[in-house]
């Protein structure tokens, strides 16, 4: 498991949308994540797994942008985007495990082609009926 150093994280505290008062208008409890892919200290493997991710938080210039707004306090929503990225990172630590080429059994191919016949048989029933 690699863990993100978090001097290489930008936090910005932003203002949280949605309901929620006075608390929301005035206080900046939201925080915008900013972790650079291309610039840390992860594996070289580790880091193009992360680029080549189709997730919308990262960035055409390998940027993963991560908002927390979950909770009311700065702090709570710090820990949550910087789980929410570690959980990232996470995912592509390990190495997917490389397909390997089968070839369907002697007994499945011949359930596949039983099938196929009965439902040739049923959509010949459909035409119409000579008189």
């Amino acid at each position: 498991m690699l863990i993100v150093p978090e001097s290489e994280v930008e936090f910005t505290a932003i203002r949280a949308q949605g309901a929620g008062g006075q608390n929301v208008n005035k206080v900046s409890s939201a925080v915008h994540l900013r972790f650079d892919v291309h610039a840390s200290s992860l594996p070289a493997e580790v880091r193009e797994r992360l680029l080549a991710l189709r997730d919308a938080r990262i960035t055409d210039q390998g940027e993963v942008v991560i908002k927390a707004q979950r909770f009311r306090s700065q702090e709570q929503n710090r820990a949550d985007a910087l789980a929410r990225l570690q959980a990232l990172v996470n995912r592509v630590a390990q190495p997917p495990v490389p397909r390997r080429a089968t070839k369907p059994s002697y007994g499945a191919k011949l359930r596949r082609l039983e099938s196929k016949s009965q439902r040739s048989e049923t959509k010949a029933l459909r035409g119409k009926v000579p008189t």
